[in-house]
């Protein structure tokens, strides 16, 4: 899971760019950057951290140009963050272009396999979105004709992207003197959304998004989501066309997005995330009257932020008191995509402080997004019972995460994920609570497709072990597995240290004297 921004307008873009990314930072904290184009150049900022702390005045002021992309990155399958591996990433061969990508390519390594031996490329990173770009760089040198790109070369590269990559991606790139590229894969597993808006001029501008969120601040409104398969072409001037590139597709979007991943304020391939978690409350609600009809609960209260839709939902169809119990420290990321558990565990108490007084003689119910390590609902438990709670009981908005996400999330090993191998009541003595309820699989899925009943399929793989792109292997499962352990390793013997300095790759800057 990561960030990405792309926007052509007529007038400069880093101020949009750099609010965008602000607003998507949820999506990924490890390393943000930023590209934009003045003419046939290109100026980049990126590096290690926050939005926030990665730009500074300077380099703003050197992101010149009225088109450009951003990203904010988020690790996958656990591995160790490299400073080089902020994005975006740049090939200056055939064309000169730049792209930012949220996914996980599945056969990434196959791909640098033929990068090296039949496409005469040079993958310099551990990151998957360097092979997705240096694809998608030979295939738009193999569908020019001569030196020059036209439209139709540059769908039939793309086209070529998703014959030879698989997995998910969601991208956005920027070709020099061309325009701003933007494509999703066949399946549309990561999302991307499309704005437009009006200047007092006439002229039409263009913005695309993970995430709808990030069109609401510079004033973009919502035109449609780039559906699976799709290439999505803006050109300097801010001409729009768009081409469906894939021999097949299926919709099939992944479920955490609404489950967790997303900003309630966004609404993503048609269906409003909040209104998706307030439907969860209202199943989760019905399973709780059917499971637990006796459990004499006094109050309910969400573990903040993306839990509360469903906790309010679940209070109101139950009839108890909905109250706010655990106050949120705003300066501590977000646990669930903290690289390292040990991380995560320190992270909780420093994260939530309880209000004793919503605790002290009561029974409780807890109501968390979802429970997918267990570290997080193991500590939020103890600290309930050391506010004072006579009984403490949790309820799952998703079903049990038992299987590895190999599409862009951090659910890389079975080992990791606390309901793998265990049934509820264990999962329940695990985390130290009175009771446990989880949602159905099917619930859930109604609780979206209610919303937009044209969503057949889901990507529910950590859910239910079925994988949407059918290329997933038990030996690809384990090779994930192993090169996490030695990841791990690896971030042992080096140290945090090794991987905390920056790294300034601010071509813009190297242009000051």
């Amino acid at each position: 899971m990561c960030g990405i921004l792309g926007v052509v307008a007529a007038s400069p873009v880093n101020q949009v760019l750099y609010d965008g990314l602000l607003v998507l930072q949820h999506r990924g904290q490890d390393a943000a950057g930023i590209a934009t184009a003045e003419g046939d150049r290109f100026f980049m900022h990126k590096g290690p951290g926050l939005v926030r702390d990665v730009f500074r005045t300077r380099n703003m002021r050197n992101l010149a140009g009225n088109w450009g992309i951003g990203h904010v990155r988020y690790p996958t399958a656990g591995s160790a963050f490299s400073a080089a591996e902020a994005q975006p990433f740049y090939v200056n061969s055939p064309f000169g272009l730049l792209l930012a990508h949220n996914g996980n390519l599945t056969n990434s390594e196959a791909l640098k396999r033929e990068m090296f031996l039949a496409d005469r490329r040079h993958i310099n990173t551990n990151s998957d979105s360097e092979v997705l770009l240096n694809v998608l760089a030979h295939e738009l040198e193999a569908a020019a004709s001569g030196p020059r790109l036209d439209d139709a070369a540059i769908f039939r590269a793309v086209a070529g992207v998703h014959r030879r990559c698989r997995g998910a991606y969601a991208a956005v790139a920027m070709i020099a003197g061309y325009g701003l590229l933007a494509f999703r894969d066949p399946y549309g597993i990561r999302p991307l959304v499309i704005g437009r808006r009006e200047t007092a001029r006439g002229a039409t501008e263009w913005l695309v998004a993970s995430e709808s969120v990030a069109l609401d601040v510079p004033g973009f409104k919502l035109l449609r989501d780039v559906a699976p398969g799709e290439a999505v072409l803006i050109d300097t001037e801010g001409n729009f066309r768009s081409r469906q590139c894939a021999e097949r597709t299926l919709a099939a979007p992944c479920m955490f997005e609404y489950v967790y991943l997303a900003r309630p304020d966004s609404i993503m391939d048609g269906v409003s995330v909040y209104e998706a978690r307030l439907r969860m409350g209202k199943f989760l609600a019905e399973k709780f009257k059917r499971v637990m009809p006796h459990a004499g609960i006094d109050i309910v209260i969400p573990i903040p932020d993306s839990s509360r839709p469903s906790a309010l939902e679940m209070a109101q169809r139950l009839g108890l008191p909905y109250r706010e119990g655990f106050v949120k420290n705003r300066y501590i990321g977000r646990t669930f995509i903290m690289p390292g558990q040990a991380t995560r565990k320190r992270s909780v108490r420093q994260k939530l402080n309880t209000i004793h007084q919503e605790f002290k003689g009561k029974s409780v119910l807890l109501v968390d997004d979802s429970i997918v390590r267990g570290t997080t609902c193991k500590e939020i438990v103890s600290m309930a019972r050391e506010a004072g709670a006579a009984r403490v009981y949790m309820a799952s908005a998703a079903p049990p995460v038992r299987h590895a996400n190999v599409y862009g999330i951090d659910m890389p090993t079975r080992g990791e994920l606390i309901a793998s191998g265990r049934d509820e009541d264990e999962v329940c003595r695990e985390i130290g609570a009175d009771g446990l309820l989880y949602q159905d699989l099917d619930d859930l899925k109604a609780a979206v497709r209610t919303l937009n009943p044209s969503l057949q399929f889901f990507e529910t793989s950590c859910f239910d072990g079925r994988y949407i792109t059918g290329d997933i292997t038990a030996e690809y499962l384990s090779g994930v597995e192993n090169q996490r352990a030695r990841d791990k390793d690896h971030s042992s013997m080096m140290g945090e240290a090794g991987e905390s300095g920056q790294l300034d790759l601010n071509l813009a800057d190297q242009e000051e004297p």
